[in-house]
């Protein structure tokens, strides 16, 4: 005879264990009801069955399979989207090359080169102040682009088309104006000589005349030379202070210590009595035609 005491005779015994059991009857009870009752509830909706097997509607483009993405009707549509997909991923970079982004971005490398302090101010801090200025001169380019092109054709005003040409007029006509203040025209023709002639032949009077694939490289090239003039323009100060520095050393016999360590300390000395950003930005700002 089993001792009552025993841990075993215990829980036997126990209401905990009588709960736990009526608990599992009634889920087994439960178990075997789901089954019908969800049988019974798809029954009015269709002639599926309850073992039937679920189905999924692929779009039409995908179901075909890679036979049907390589016949010549799905070689058009999957053409299509890759070349979707490639102008959405350079549309930053080209949207960037249309504006004062390039000018200031050099000159202000340029001037972090020139000081000599290698990575400081880091990268991201240059292309973020640049893009900050881009976005204040940029501003009434923009804001005609919205107001003549994609307010209306957000409203079913006018078509793609003449969005596309409504839209493109003020950033054409930004890229003429800097293009004309920097007297840099001849770029523009070096691009034209090598634009398919066309039947009848175009006369180029205007930069209105010049098409695109022909103005945004002439512009581009512009604003590098345009760059590269100013950072000279700021680089000369600092090379004369290494230059002065590298003959004292010299005359002095200190041949084993490298100049830039004692130049580095004068030229940001010099940069900062000067306001020198205040000066280099000022400028690089000036440097623009403003749209009006």
């Amino acid at each position: 005879m089993a001792n009552p005491s025993t841990p075993a005779v215990r829980w036997r015994n126990s209401k905990s264990r009588h709960a736990l059991a009526w608990t599992a009857a009634l889920l087994a009870v439960l178990g075997a009801m789901a089954p019908a009752a969800a049988q019974d509830q798809d029954a009015p909706r269709g002639d599926y069955s309850a073992n039937s097997p679920l189905t999924i509607e692929l779009p039409e483009g995908l179901e075909a399979g890679p036979k049907g993405w390589t016949s010549p009707e799905g070689l058009s549509s999957t053409i299509q989207v890759m070349l979707l997909l490639t102008v959405l991923s350079l549309a930053p970079a080209v949207l960037l090359m249309t504006t004062c982004f390039v000018r200031l971005v050099v000159v202000l490398g340029i001037l972090r080169q020139a000081i000599g302090t290698q990575q400081l101010p880091p990268s991201q801090v240059i292309t973020t102040l640049a893009l900050f200025i881009s976005l204040l001169i940029m501003a009434p380019v923009w804001k005609q682009v919205y107001d003549e092109s994609i307010k209306p054709y957000t409203n079913h005003e006018i078509g793609l088309e003449e969005a596309w040409k409504a839209g493109i007029t003020p950033v054409r006509r930004f890229m003429s104006m800097q293009i004309e203040r920097t007297e840099n025209s001849q770029d523009v023709w070096l691009f034209l000589r090598y634009v398919p002639p066309q039947d009848p032949p175009v006369e180029y009077k205007t930069y209105d005349d010049v098409p695109l694939q022909a103005l945004l490289p002439a512009f581009m090239l512009s604003e590098l030379k345009t760059a590269f003039l100013i950072g000279f323009q700021i680089y000369l100060p600092f090379l004369i202070i290494d230059m002065v520095i590298a003959s004292v050393m010299v005359s002095m016999g200190m041949l084993m210590l490298p100049p830039v360590l004692i130049s580095l300390p004068f030229k940001i000395l010099l940069f900062v009595l000067l306001d020198g950003w205040h000066l280099v930005v000022g400028m690089l700002m000036e440097s623009f035609q403003p749209f009006t």
